[in-house]
Formats: structure tokens, sequence, C-alpha cells
């Protein structure tokens, strides 16, 4: 990835470029930039540009000051809204492997989540004016987001509690008013842009077959070894498919839905943008584990301790 074409490079590096335009006030991405699918996630290279107003060696401190600053104060919150007795369950926030692995490649996904913890703390203080503000930056960060905020709408909608219905759907304005934006300055910005990364477990099978053909044609282990790093992470989806449907499933209902969100985002991932690299496809766990720590903080049957075990042995191999 480099300045002169963002159609190359991980995450990491196109989110420093975007924060370097936003410090120098020039909106004139470079060569390679996705309008469609780069630029609506504005949020984290914006709270990084913030920082590069101090120059290019800030928007590299801000990068890591912005992941670690806001997850440490995420984890704070967290540990805040979980009961006492399930406190204890914050630890695995903290030792998220998908989080820490988000970090070290300085993505927006670590960021979102801890956003989105901000967000519903705020929600639940009933600080409105802080959960907007938040929670609209949250989806700017990454569309996941919407994958707790879209199932409180509904949970308020279904008890019938309006304002509050009406409070959620306020998060929308501000994202909405960016990508209104997008579409009248870029001609070639397209709201469908993310349906091109969707083809229903076609990522899964691809990955399947290409574990079983290669234990029947590779001697070369390292190779197999860099294969199976996915494995776990299909083994965990699975599994967090079956914890779903434990305990009273009529509690924590915006908590499963989000979850199953999280699932159908892994399950649709396709094979060569997601599943063909373990870093793209681990990733997309990371608002999993606490919308679990959430839901079993709500309904104290939820077997959700095979789900964290299975991530803290991800984190160690």
């Amino acid at each position: 990835g480099n300045k002169d074409d963002l159609g190359a490079g991980y995450d990491g590096q196109i989110f420093y470029f975007y924060s370097r335009t936003i410090s120098e006030w020039n909106m004139d991405w470079p060569k390679g930039f996705d309008e469609s699918y780069r630029a609506p996630r504005i949020g984290y290279p914006l709270l990084v540009g913030v920082i590069g107003f101090f120059g290019k060696n800030a928007s590299i401190f801000g990068m890591y000051f912005v992941n670690i600053s806001l997850f440490l104060i995420s984890y704070i919150l967290l540990r805040r809204m979980l009961d006492e007795d399930k406190k204890i369950l914050s630890i695995f926030y903290l030792l998220s492997p998908f989080s820490l692995g988000s970090y070290a490649v300085l993505v927006s996904d670590s960021v979102m989540v801890s956003l989105v913890i901000i967000a519903y703390y705020f929600y639940l203080e009933e600080e409105n004016l802080y959960f907007v503000l938040v929670a609209s930056l949250a989806i700017l960060c990454k569309e996941p987001a919407l994958f707790l905020f879209f199932p409180l709408g509904v949970k308020t909608i279904l008890e019938k509690r309006i304002p509050k219905a009406l409070l959620v759907l306020s998060i929308l304005i501000i994202p909405i008013m960016w990508h209104v934006y997008l579409k009248v300055t870029f001609p070639n910005w397209r709201a469908t842009r993310l349906t091109d990364f969707i083809l229903p477990l076609e990522g899964i099978i691809t990955y399947s077959k290409s574990i079983a053909q290669t234990l029947n044609t590779t001697t070369d282990y390292k190779e197999l070894a860099r294969l199976l790093s996915r494995f776990p992470l299909l083994v965990l989806l699975v599994t967090g498919l079956g914890i779903l449907f434990t305990g009273n499933m009529k509690r924590g209902i915006e908590f499963r839905l989000g979850i199953a969100l999280v699932f159908f985002m892994v399950s649709t991932a396709s094979y060569y943008h997601f599943w063909s690299v373990y870093e793209n496809v681990s990733r997309m766990f990371t608002i999993s584990i606490p919308l679990f720590i959430l839901l079993k903080n709500e309904e104290e049957d939820t077997k959700t301790g095979m789900y964290f075990f299975l991530s803290f042995l991800i984190l160690i191999l």
C-alpha cells in the first residue's frame, strides 16, 4: 500500500493514508481508493485524522492511541454493565484474539466494537446525545456496528417503546448524510458495493474443499499449517450457532439476533476476500465476544463457556 495506489496493501495502511487526507483537509483521494467500499468507513480515519493535524508521526501514533484507548475504555464500561457475578466474563473481551488481532494490523474492527460498547453504555444510562454521536461514529467505522443497534431497535418496537425506537433510528442520520455526500460527489459510488463480497456458504465450502485437497496432495507442512489455522474459526462458528439456542430464548433477544447476524456475515463471506486469509475472516468474529458476554449477563442458562474457551484457545494458537 502506498499513497499513489490505495487499491493495494492491507487495511491499516489504507486507513493511514485516508486519515492523512483528513488531516490535510484534502478529499482528493489517490488512485485505487474505493469510493464505495473504503470511503463510507470514515470513522477510524476521522479519529486518527484529528491527531494527525500535528504531522505524519502524530498520525502513526494516533492509529495506536485510538485503538488502545477506546479498547480500554470499552473494557471498563463493559465491566460496569455486567452483574457483580458476571464481571469476570469481561476478561474474555480483554483477551479477545479478534480485538487483539485487529489492533495488531491497525484496522477498524476493534475500534468499531469499542465504540459499540461505549454507545450501548450511554444508551443504558440514557445519555441520549452521547449515544447518538458515538453509535453514529461506530457505524461510520464499520457496518457490523448495526449488529447490536438493529436488534436494539427491533426490541424497542416489539415493546412499543416508540421514543426509544426513534432514538435508535436517529443514529442513522449522520451515516446517511455521509453516504448522500458520497453519492452526490462521486459518480462511481454504489450503495450495493458490499454485496459483491456476499456469496452464501461459498467461502466455507471452498475452504473445506481446499483442506481435503491439500491433505491428499501436499507434503508441505508449513502450507498445511497455514491452511489449518482457519479451521478453529470454523469450529467456533458451528459452536456459536449451537449456543444461540441454549437458555431461555425469550431473554436477551437483541444479543441473540446480533450474534446471528455476525454468523450470517461469516457464513456468507467469500473465499477470495475473507476465508482465504486468517486475518480477514477472524476479525469478523470481533463483535461476537462482547455480544455473548452481554447475553450471558442477561440469561444465566445460556451455555457460552465453550465459545469463550475456544476463543481463548485461538489466542494461544
